[in-house]
Parts: C-alpha cells; structure tokens; sequence
C-alpha cells in the first residue's frame, strides 16, 4: 500500500488492508468548494429566491400567520444549525410569531425521534423554545387530499391544512430509486400516510427507478406531483459534502430550486465508472449512515452498480440498531431465500419488505460480506456473510479469486452512484 485507506464505521474508522495493486479506483465524491459564507448565501437567497418573490413578500402576499417547516429526520443529516437562524429571523422580519412556527419532523415511515436526537437534530436553542413535532404515518387523524394521477390517494399530517404556510428543507443527495431525495421527498414520503407511501414506493421496480436517475421515473413523478397538491410556498435545500459542509445552497420555489440542487449534486455524487469490478468494498459514511441494516442498505444497492455478476461486496456498517424496522425484520426472518422475499414483494407490496427485497435482489447476483455489530445468526438471515472484521472479510476475497482481483473503494456508500459509461 501507498497509503493508509479508512473507511468510517459507526463513529470511528478502520483501516483498509488491501494492496494497491487490487485497488481498480476509489469511487469518492467530487470536491467542490466549500461555501465560504453559507450565511451570507442564505441571507442572499432568502431576499432574491429562485423563481419567487422573497420569503417575506410571499408572506405578507398571503397574509400567512401559522408556519410550518419541515425539517429531516436524525437518518438524514442536515446542517440545521446553519440554516435555520437566518431562515427564522426571516420569519421574524416577516411579522411571524415564534409560537406560531411548528416544526414538523419528516419521518416518512421511520420511528419517531427522541428528544435527544430533535434536540441534535435542530439544536438546543431550537429545541426549547419552538414546537417540533414527529409525524406518524399510522395516525388516526391523517387527512386526504384526494388522489394523484396514479390513483393513489394522498394522506397527508393535519399540521399541513392547520398552517397558512409551508417550507421545506433538507440534503439533496442520490436516492436508490427517488432518483434524488431533497424538495419534493419532504412531503411524499415525508409526511404522509403509511398507504401512500406504500403505493409509491410499489413503483420502486420499475426500470426508470433507480438511483441518480429522474427521466420517466413514476417514483418522482408522483412525490412531486403529491407536493404540487400540498402547495408548498418555499423550498429550503442544501448540497453537501461527506462531511456535512455546504457546498451550496438553493432556494425558492419547490421544483426550480431543487432541479438547481440536484444538478450541482450529480457533478458531486454520480460517478462514471469504465468498468465493473470483482470486488467492491463499501461503508454507508459512518453513523447515522449506518445506525441500522435498514439504513445502511442504500450503501449495497449502489456498490452493486460497480460489482461485476458472481462478485463480492464488503459492507462495513455497525448498525448499533440492527435491522431498523420491524417489518423488515420480519421479512428477513420469514425467509428461506431471496427468491422468497422476491416472489412476496411482487405478490404484495409492502413497506419495510421493499428492502428486504432491495437486498434480496442483490444477494443473488453476488457475494456479500458484512463487517457489523451483529450477531452471526442475523447476518446469515440477512444472506450475508459475517466477518468479525475487515481483515477476516479481505481473507476470503484473497482465497475466492487467489489474490488476483480488482476492487472499487466506495466510502460514501450511501450517496456516491457509481455509473457504468
């Protein structure tokens, strides 16, 4: 080795034992500047928005008195202690009341958040003066807004017909098969009904749903057909890097700033690749990237993009939390084989099953590694292999293809696409 190879895992890193000459390429995120002054961008951007008059005339256009913001779950790390004072004094500036300001949480079918992680999530100060709230996809008082083009009925949190208006925020980044998250994601699946979500999601196989991809994909289509009904009046988004830096900021209207957002994260996160390789070896990007199996799957669905047919995976993710959710635990634990999990999800599409499924898919095209804090037994359910650590998983790799292979290093699994051109 030339030089020293980590990989984030859960909160630290491991080292990487592998020879140069089995290293095919390292497939990490484009660096791009840094925003020297994110603060002066978003005060900026919050004056003279991108296809909209500024936050504070559309307030005062509408005579807005109750806000609401919606705000990313503790699985998607976003840069609120950033954003938000300026977003807020804004607010402020526009006549908006601190106690008429709700923060919604967006958390799709995930739990709820603690109030230790509300409190990570948005900050202290934020936290004890202003009203956040998780939503729940399960409860009783969800309210319809009738049906989207597909059919599709479109249950939605109350919180949105009680508010005058609404903004969303969060990270663009690629989504396995949303095509991006970030804008339109907030509402569809961020805070709508278990029914909906499920319906949409369904559309997860689909050729056109994949990853970095937005052309015909009815996944997108419907979420941003869903926000156009909700009627979202600001769009908050940032791009980042690996690290949580903002490389830039957008806002304005919904689909103008996001579509701006998400060009500047294809020239970040989708990587061109010349060809496919008999390894690849991956991490999620650390916690919470990798707090759960449920997470850390998104870094396996696009290692699997680089990794030739008969390949092996190595995914280094702790999962302090193991599987994530229950029933796609329960899927895992009902199965025999992929084909299992495969032939239930086409029968009926259900959430939580839509990753095991994700994973079934993989697993029987390639061999798959697992570097965890898991037991042995809930490794083997997942049709992975356990290793106890990254040297034990690089043995195997040696004794499969006796020391002759190439591999890809994907540190930033959960977000980096690598593309086959």
């Amino acid at each position: 080795m030339s030089k020293e190879i980590y990989l984030k895992y859960g909160k630290g890193k491991i080292l990487i034992p592998i020879l140069e000459k089995n290293i095919l390429g390292m497939l990490n995120p484009v660096k791009l500047k840094l925003l020297k002054s994110p603060q002066d961008k978003l005060f900026a951007l919050l004056k003279s928005p991108l296809g909209c008059p500024s936050l504070k005339n559309l307030i005062q256009n509408k005579k807005a008195k109750k806000v609401l913001i919606i705000v990313n779950d503790i699985t998607r790390p976003t840069p609120y202690r950033i954003i938000l004072p300026s977003l807020l004094n804004e607010l402020r500036e526009a006549g908006i009341k601190k106690e008429d300001i709700t923060f919604l949480i967006a958390t799709g079918i995930h739990r709820g958040n603690s109030p230790q992680e509300m409190r990570k999530i948005l900050g202290k100060e934020f936290f004890l003066n202003y009203k956040i709230i998780n939503h729940n996809c399960d409860h009783p008082d969800l309210k319809s807004l009738g049906r989207l083009n597909s059919g599709n009925e479109l249950w939605v949190n109350p919180l949105v017909l009680d508010s005058d208006f609404i903004i969303t925020t969060g990270v663009i980044v690629p989504h396995y098969f949303a095509g991006f998250s970030g804008g339109r994601k907030s509402i569809l699946p961020g805070i709508c009904g278990r029914k909906t979500i499920e319906v949409n999601h369904a559309q997860m196989t689909h050729p056109n749903a994949y990853s970095g991809n937005l052309d015909a994909n009815p996944v997108h289509q419907e979420m941003q057909e869903a926000a156009e009904k909700v009627g979202v009046d600001f769009n908050l988004n940032v791009i980042t890097d690996d690290n949580q830096e903002i490389i830039d900021i957008v806002a304005g209207e919904l689909f103008e700033s996001w579509n701006q957002g998400v060009e500047i994260s294809k020239k970040i996160y989708l990587s061109p690749i010349q060809q496919k390789a008999e390894v690849v070896i991956t991490s999620p990007g650390g916690y919470p990237k990798d707090i759960n199996i449920y997470q850390a799957q998104k870094a396996l669905d696009n290692a699997y993009q680089a990794v030739k047919v008969g390949g092996t995976i190595i995914l280094l993710a702790e999962c302090p939390e193991g599987y994530g959710e229950s029933t796609f635990e329960n899927w895992i634990e009902e199965a025999s084989t992929p084909d299992d999990i495969i032939r239930r999800l086409q029968k009926k599409f259900v959430l939580g099953g839509h990753k095991a499924y994700g994973i079934a898919r993989v697993v029987k095209d390639v061999k798959v590694l697992l570097v965890s804090s898991l037991p042995q037994e809930k490794v083997r359910k997942l049709f992975f292999i356990p290793a106890e650590n990254i040297s034990q998983a690089l043995k195997c790799v040696n004794e499969k293809y006796n020391k002759d292979f190439k591999a890809y290093i994907l540190p930033s699994g959960n977000t980096v696409v690598p593309q086959l051109i």
